[in-house]
């Protein structure tokens, strides 16, 4: 899954802005060594275990460099997770039913890191975070999950019915990061209930 991020050219708008400020394409090539050197730290340790020091030092930055682009390893790993959500190809409308649109939608976001069990766990704990960075990753994520289930249903939406995919999206990450199951198996919990919501609404 890395490739999601890695593949990306630093020229991406994507890659040039982080939680707190727009970077120069040297800075952002820092970023994209930090969150990678995070990724493969998490592969031989735990989240408990990673701390901003030892992926610095995995990414051949100084530690005070370090720090200034992630204050926390929360806002680290949260950061990782924002850079593969963003780097997921637009929701184009197409002839499918919007059934399976938002279905689609809620298995590739699920699936983000499923293949990683650590960073998955990583992903779900860090997110929960209360510091500042994190929470304004985790709204910028919240809008783009929004926008993407959104443009699934189609212009005529029912807030109602989104608010619905929003909320079981949160809860199986949730059950996912608590070890409860898997991620794939949350992608198609995912979609039964999807399913569900969108066949039981008013027409």
């Amino acid at each position: 899954m890395s490739g999601h991020v890695s593949g990306k050219l630093i020229s991406d708008p994507l890659m040039t802005e982080s939680t707190r400020r727009r970077l120069t394409e040297r800075q952002a090539d820092t970023v994209r060594r930090l969150t990678d050197a995070a990724v493969e730290e998490l592969r031989e340790s735990s989240f408990d275990g990673l701390t901003v020091r030892n992926v610095a030092r995995r990414a051949g930055v100084a530690p005070a460099t370090a720090y200034t682009y992630f204050a926390s390893k929360n806002h680290l790993i949260t950061e990782v997770f924002w850079r593969r959500l963003s780097s997921l190809p637009p929701v184009e409308p197409d002839e499918d039913p919007p059934a399976d649109r938002v279905v689609a939608v809620l298995r590739e976001i699920a699936l983000l890191v499923s293949d990683e069990p650590m960073l998955a766990a990583a992903c779900t704990t860090a997110m929960l975070g209360t510091d500042p960075d994190v929470q304004e990753l985790r709204l910028r994520i919240g809008v783009a999950i929004r926008h993407r289930l959104r443009d699934a249903l189609g212009k005529d939406a029912d807030p109602k019915i989104l608010a619905a995919l929003e909320m079981i999206y949160a809860g199986a990450l949730v059950q996912a990061g608590m070890g409860y199951t898997s991620y794939a198996a949350i992608a198609d919990q995912l979609a039964e209930v999807a399913r569900l919501i969108l066949t039981s609404s008013p027409a």
